[in-house]
């Protein structure tokens, strides 16, 4: 009897240990899900960066209604020439996103929430 109480009392320290690894996976989950969407804010950020999109993917929505009211309202006031500075700010985020590495990523713009550039 002893002996099966020592077996089973054996398998509940591996059980409590595979329960305190469980906080922890939790932080890389969410940072995996965060440099997940490196891909797809670079990709916005070269096409359609001028209007905010790749900074909404990010969640730095200041930033992102920011750019996307001045290409909407210097466009208009300006007839499209309020697009162009957007637009370029836009394309070489893109590039910076694609070109960074993982952790680099995650560090300015998931920890540090780094607005522009």
């Amino acid at each position: 009897m002893e002996e099966n109480e020592n077996v089973e009392s054996n398998d509940q320290p591996q059980a409590g240990g595979g329960n305190e690894q469980a906080p922890q996976s939790a932080p890389a989950s969410d940072r995996d899900q965060f440099v997940g969407k490196k891909t797809a804010a670079g990709i916005c950020g070269i096409l359609i960066g001028a209007l905010g999109v790749h900074k909404f993917i990010l969640g730095l929505t200041t930033p992102a209604v920011i750019m996307l009211l001045v290409s909407v309202v210097g466009g208009i006031l300006t007839c499209g020439l309020g697009v162009i500075p957007m637009g370029i700010i836009g394309l070489i985020e893109g590039i910076m996103y694609l070109t960074k590495s993982d952790d680099d990523f995650y560090q300015q713009y998931g920890v540090d929430k780094k607005g522009w550039f």
